[in-house]
């Protein structure tokens, strides 16, 4: 009898131990000789300081999928990259529709893929700062709906969707990277309530460059407190990753999810689609709803769709779309073309910069869009400075961050509340400084003198497009974010496409910019180069 009770007890022991041990996946290791080799980088925005994040925990992130995870074996994930890995969204509803795969196992996939490389020292990307603890379950909740009325394949239905981390989300807290944030917690933003309406899954949070890039000088592209250093996989601690939603883009790259969202001030959606090969949109300011997002500009502002490809895009904007009494500059287009169709390029007329044609790339895209039957106008358009450009965004975070921060579970309520919380440790809160929200404070213009430098830029910027109506363009053709800041004043939408590699292996992607509320118009001809060139592939050691 002794022996039997002996033996009980041994079992409950053991088996609580089962229970509640987690296996360390992510591991802190000694980063100093990478961070010494780094200060040799011809760059000054790649002499990184740190490359861990002294804050974020990955094991606790992924604490509530350790049960699920450990039933899903290397070899399934295996068998499954074939129907997910660059597959576009109608190819994995049709491989749902076809009993191949379930929403359930696609999320398990990107868990499994997330955790594979982001704990490998020698792969990690720094993409991810949090997880929706539910996602799981939610998948399993699509699968029955699904069984009981299948949706097509143009759908985010059952789609895991990852969002830059100063989108605010129900779920996870929003930090925009930042620790004075960390505790943020929040309701859905409008976005992101429109794709939960249209049956999409939230998977989790990307890093981004903190404040969206509107926080340090000369800092890091990529680099949150958060976070951490986000690495561009086509070259981990070469290429830079573009800002500031470097891990929308850097996530979309190595297939992290099916798709991302990201948001722009001034080229921050195109800027890390472009150095990470991936196709995003900057639509025309008030197409989609800025509520509840974490402001640089209630002026510039946006979100936007981050994809592997242009299809993917369209999709992912429909389902984003929808006006928000809430946001003064939402607005609902009058007409949604219900199908995308790569249209002709023949007989598109283009306008390109002169000056770059000298880049034998985007020389080479030009040569071939012209083959098509397009007809190309070449343009040398007056660079103006854009005087007053940095003082419209620094009185414009200087009153819309309080806005944001108003009633939020956070012990700052201004810039110059979390420049001083940062001051407390700013070893670890801000290692490169906080020079812009300095500047910030140090601003004076009044909110009168304000609306006359917007007014200027806005005239500015739709000048230096002028060719739109002197010429009577369908798109001007660019290079990555090279004129996203007139783009972004004129407040004209822009989508970028992977135009090809440069001889180092960096990506670099071809822009249409396009005049307001053009953006089904900008898709279709993006969906015809993408369909011309073909040129987007996996970073190496990512397949």
């Amino acid at each position: 009898m002794r022996t039997i009770y002996y033996c009980l007890v041994l079992f409950i022991l053991i088996g609580c131990k089962e229970e509640t041990a987690i296996v360390q996946y992510f591991k802190k290791y000694d980063e100093t000789s990478e961070v010494k080799a780094q200060q040799e980088h011809e760059n000054p925005r790649m002499k990184f300081k740190l490359l861990q994040s002294k804050f974020l925990n990955m094991n606790e992130v992924f604490k509530p999928f350790e049960k699920e995870l450990t039933k899903f074996s290397e070899k399934t994930y295996t068998n499954l990259k074939p129907l997910i890995l660059e597959q576009s969204i109608p190819a994995i509803q049709n491989a749902v529709k076809e009993g191949k795969l379930s929403y359930e196992k696609l999320t398990l996939f990107y868990l499994y893929r997330i955790r594979k490389y982001e704990s490998d020292s020698t792969k990690y990307l720094n993409a991810i700062i949090s997880l929706n603890p539910n996602v799981l379950k939610e998948a399993r909740q699509k699968d029955k709906e699904h069984e009981q009325n299948p949706v097509g394949e143009m759908s985010v239905f059952g789609m895991p969707i990852l969002l830059k981390d100063n989108i605010n989300t129900l779920e996870m807290n929003t930090t925009a990277g930042a620790v004075a944030l960390k505790d943020n917690g929040t309701e859905d933003a409008f976005i992101v309530r429109k794709l939960k309406e249209n049956g999409a899954l939230i998977l989790g949070k990307a890093n981004l460059s903190e404040w969206a890039y509107y926080f340090c000088e000369g800092c890091p592209l990529g680099y949150s407190a958060i976070g951490g250093q986000t690495l561009n996989p086509y070259g981990r601690k070469i290429f830079e990753t573009g800002g500031s939603s470097s891990g929308s883009g850097v996530a979309t790259a190595v297939n992290y999810a099916v798709a991302t969202i990201g948001t722009e001030t001034a080229g921050s959606i195109t800027s890390p689609s472009s150095q990470n090969s991936v196709v995003g949109l900057k639509p025309t300011i008030g197409l989609l709803s800025r509520s509840g997002i974490v402001p640089i500009s209630s002026t510039l502002d946006t979100p936007g769709p981050m994809t592997k490809s242009v299809i993917d895009n369209y999709i992912l904007l429909k389902a984003l779309l929808g006006k928000d009494t809430s946001d003064e500059k939402s607005f609902d287009l009058e007409k949604i073309d219900a199908n995308i169709a790569a249209t002709e390029l023949k007989g598109k007329k283009f306008g390109v910069f002169t000056a770059l044609l000298n880049d034998s790339i985007y020389k080479n895209a030009v040569e071939k869009i012209k083959t098509t039957g397009a007809e190309i106008v070449e343009l040398a358009p007056e660079q103006t400075n854009l005087q007053g450009f940095l003082t419209l965004l620094n009185i414009d975070m200087k009153y819309d961050l309080p806005k944001y921060l108003q009633g939020k579970s956070v012990d700052v309520n201004s810039v110059a509340d979390v420049i001083v919380f940062n001051e407390q440790d700013s070893l670890k809160r801000a290692p490169y400084g906080q020079g812009l929200f300095i500047g910030i404070e140090k601003d004076s213009t009044s909110l009168a003198e304000l609306e006359v430098v917007k007014e200027r830029l806005k005239n500015e910027g739709i000048n230096y497009f002028n060719a739109f109506k002197t010429e009577n363009l369908d798109a001007i053709l660019s290079i990555n974010n090279y004129h996203s800041a007139y783009s972004a004043v004129a407040e004209y939408p822009n989508l970028t496409v992977p135009m090809g590699y440069k001889d180092s292996g960096e990506p670099i992607n071809l822009t249409f910019i396009g005049k307001p509320k053009s953006e089904f118009e900008l898709l279709s001809l993006g969906l015809a180069y993408e369909n011309l060139m073909k040129v987007r592939k996996l970073p190496k050691g990512y397949e």
